[in-house]
Parts: structure tokens; C-alpha cells; sequence
């Protein structure tokens, strides 16, 4: 798990339309990076 403020590994990452890109296309960007842990679940 990420601690705030730690940098992000560069991994490839798949949007919701199913565009898979890496984050190496995010450096010496502002990211903020969102995302549900229960979603798709019955939790």
C-alpha cells in the first residue's frame, strides 16, 4: 500500500473504457487517482 505522498510505481493501468496506458505518461503531472475497493463486488 501506498503511504500519501509516496510516489507511484510505473505500471500499466486500465481506464473504464479499456484504454491501457502506463504511469510513466503521468510524470511531471498533478494525478489524483480514484478508485472504489468494494466496487464490482457484493461487499
Amino acid at each position: 500500500m501506498l503511504e500519501q505522498n509516496e510516489k507511484l510505481p510505473f505500471v500499466d493501468v486500465t481506464d473504464d473504457s479499456g484504454r491501457t496506458f502506463n504511469t510513466k505518461e503521468w510524470v511531471g503531472k498533478t494525478v489524483v487517482l480514484w478508485f472504489y475497493p468494494k466496487d464490482d463486488t457484493p461487499g
